[in-house]
């Protein structure tokens, strides 16, 4: 990343459901990381898992962060634009004898760590197959921005693993690092339950040759019970009936502490406060955050 460049930040939620407390807070986090910078603040659409979309979701996604003041730089960018992209590059990878296909059961990838079953077969013709990359025996570094120093053998730690999936779903971890480099973003914002998984996407950006951002994983927003704030727990949208509310509720989840006066000012206001204050370190270490306010 050159000083010259701008920083670039996004934002990438799933169209699975309405915008609940903990995605605003990733939101609203990334957006001041970015904006605190002078930088661009991106959107992008996440619809690749298409029997988990949900129709109006991401209509609904891009109203309630108009709502809370929360604009992006750009058009809005969508994964199920650019499939032939993710395809082309699977292609450079499968012909550098990067990847290889795998038959394996569910009831054998229970583990976090693939033991490489498929490494070495061919498949049985007329077999739908997931598609794995080889990994070695490379650590893969790097400096969180919260977390610290990171450093993964993807061999001992994970494994082989999965960049489309038996369905021929893209994964995650390949669409991920693709669009991060396509729309050129340098500070990724996200929470901790994915730290596990960059050092995979850094090893996919190191195989295609790809600029690595810096990564800042934020503590998870969890309930009274300890459960992180998510689609699968049930977590609630959030009510934006009082959006100024919402947004002061969330600066006080991000430990940015901000004045009580604060508290009844307009959107515009409180966010101009939060970019020129922006403290991520009062974040630092922290695994979990509960969802309410002492």
């Amino acid at each position: 990343m050159s000083d010259q460049q701008p920083a670039i930040g996004r934002f990438a939620p799933s169209p699975t459901g309405p915008l609940h407390l903990g995605s605003l807070y990733t939101a609203l986090a990334s957006f001041l990381q970015t904006r605190s910078q002078q930088g661009l603040w991106l959107l992008r659409i996440d619809d690749l898992d298409i029997p988990r979309n949900i129709k109006g979701a991401a209509d609904a996604i891009l109203a309630a962060l108009d709502v809370l003041g929360l604009h992006w730089d750009g058009r809005v960018d969508y994964q199920s634009q650019h499939i032939d992209e993710y395809h082309e590059h699977l292609g450079q990878l499968e012909q550098n004898g990067q990847l290889y296909p795998c038959t394996c059961p569910r009831k054998l990838l229970l583990t976090d760590i693939y033991a490489g079953t498929c490494r070495h077969n061919h498949p049985p013709p007329n077999r739908p197959y997931a598609l794995r990359v080889k990994t070695d025996q490379r650590d893969i570094s790097f400096q969180d921005g919260l977390q610290g120093f990171i450093s993964h053998n993807l061999a001992t730690r994970h494994g082989d693993f999965i960049l489309k999936r038996k369905d021929q779903i893209i994964a995650y971890q390949f669409a991920v690092v693709l669009d991060d480099s396509r729309q050129q973003v340098n500070h990724v914002v996200r929470g901790i339950d994915l730290l596990e998984v960059t050092p995979r996407q850094i090893y996919l950006q190191q195989l295609l040759g790809l600029t690595t951002p810096a990564y800042m994983h934020l503590p998870v927003i969890v309930d009274r019970h300890g459960y992180k704030l998510s689609k699968q727990t049930k977590a609630a949208a959030v009510n934006l009936a009082a959006p100024h509310q919402v947004l002061f509720t969330l600066l006080g989840l991000l430990k940015q502490n901000p004045p009580a006066a604060l508290q009844h000012a307009p959107i515009a206001e409180q966010l101009d406060w939060a970019i020129a204050h922006w403290n991520p370190t009062a974040l630092k270490k922290l695994q979990s955050i509960s969802d309410f306010l002492p």
